[in-house]
Order: C-alpha cells, then sequence, then structure tokens
C-alpha cells in the first residue's frame, strides 16, 4: 500500500504540470508582409511592350501622363527603347506589389491599342476591368464596300452610335480599321461584344439601340 500512494501522487503532479505547460505557450511569431522583390528572391522582373509606329507621336505627347502614374504611385521604373522600338518596365526594390507591374504593362498596351490615358488608367484603379480584341472577319467574312459599310454601321454618323453603346454599358470602344478593341468589365464586354457582332451581320442601329436598352435595364435591376 505504501508504494501505490506515491505512484498517484506523482501521476498527478505530472497532470498538473503538463496542464501549466499547455496554458502557457508562446505567442504566435508576428512576420511583416513580404515586400516585392523578396518574393521573387530579389530577382528584378520586367516586362515589354511594343510600340506600332502609328502610336509614336501619341506616346512622345503623352509620355509624361504616363510616367507619372507608373514611376510615382505603382513604384515601377519605366523607360522607351528606341531601339528595340519597346516601353521596358521594371520592379523596385520599394515596390508594394508584385502585381503593379503586370497592371502597368496592361495600361501601356491599352494606351498602344489606342485608348485614352484618362480611360487606360482605370486598369491601374482597378482591378475587375480587361481589354478584349476581335477582328471583324472573326464574325463575318467581308470584302470591299460591304467592310467599309460595316465599320461604317459600327461608329454610326459622327460616332454616334459607338457613344451610345459606349456610355450605355459604362465601356470603351476602339475600332482601329477592322480590329475592334473593348475595355471594360467581362459583363459588360459580353454586352458590348454581342451590339458589335449584331452591327456587324448587318442589323438596323435601332434594333441593336432597343435590345441594349433592355440588357442595361435588366442589369441595373441586378445591381
Amino acid at each position: 500500500m505504501s508504494t501505490e500512494a506515491p505512484t498517484s501522487m506523482e501521476t498527478e503532479t505530472v497532470a498538473s504540470e503538463t496542464k501549466l505547460e499547455s496554458n502557457t505557450l508562446p505567442p504566435k511569431p508576428k512576420f511583416e508582409p513580404l515586400k516585392a522583390h523578396e518574393m521573387s528572391d530579389g530577382r528584378i522582373q520586367f516586362r515589354k511592350v511594343s510600340v506600332p509606329p502609328h502610336r509614336y507621336s501619341p506616346l512622345k505627347k503623352y509620355w509624361m501622363d504616363i510616367y507619372r502614374p507608373i514611376y510615382e504611385q505603382m513604384k515601377i521604373d519605366i523607360r522607351m527603347n528606341l531601339k528595340a522600338r519597346k516601353v521596358e518596365l521594371k520592379t523596385r526594390s520599394d515596390t508594394p506589389d508584385v502585381s503593379n507591374l503586370q497592371k502597368c504593362a496592361d495600361f501601356v498596351q491599352a494606351f498602344m491599342l489606342g485608348f485614352d490615358v484618362p480611360d487606360a488608367i482605370a486598369l491601374l484603379r482597378l482591378d475587375e476591368l480587361y481589354v478584349e480584341s476581335f477582328e471583324i472577319k472573326d464574325v463575318k467574312t467581308l470584302r470591299g464596300e460591304h467592310l467599309s459599310r460595316a465599320i461604317g454601321r459600327l461608329s454610326g454618323k459622327g460616332g454616334k452610335t459607338k457613344f451610345a453603346i459606349e456610355n450605355a454599358t459604362k465601356t470603351r470602344i476602339v475600332i482601329a480599321d477592322t480590329k475592334i478593341h473593348i475595355l471594360g468589365s467581362f459583363a459588360n464586354i459580353k454586352i458590348v461584344r454581342d451590339s458589335l457582332c449584331s452591327l456587324i451581320l448587318g442589323s438596323p442601329a435601332g434594333k441593336v439601340y432597343s435590345k441594349l436598352r433592355q440588357v442595361t435595364a435588366r442589369l441595373a435591376e441586378r445591381f
């Protein structure tokens, strides 16, 4: 009996010690968020955007409008390589986010496609904006005067149709010869694409307007 008593006492003291230990766990370590250059093991990341010949003059004219938000706000280095005819972008040690590099590349690319700087700069501010491009021949194979008339239907008299579609869907459209570029949110791009395809296939502008009005009203109700 004398031998059994202390063993029970020992087990009780060991249990109480383990309880104390479990109650006094060390605090969780707090790590500072990694910077962009640390996430890529200190490697500098690059992006290059080609400059088409017809965008040289606008790029020269609006260079400072493009340079300031990229360098000062997004903390990305930017330069124009005249020999390679490309705009070069690279991350810095103080770049706050890795995604900033891709956003800046998308912004410069949108400008090269023909969008105005105030419209293209929205790509830096908002995450859910995209640029979609397609050609008229992707919808219907048209040649000669038929192609010219289709482009005329897309823009309308003095750009009236294009502006009406842009304002109704909160998007921006660039019609560059047979190429069409749309800047906007995913759902709105789909609406614009359907409207433009209807115009290419020969629908009158009035019919497209009425359909657009129905769709935008439905969207307004949903949100």
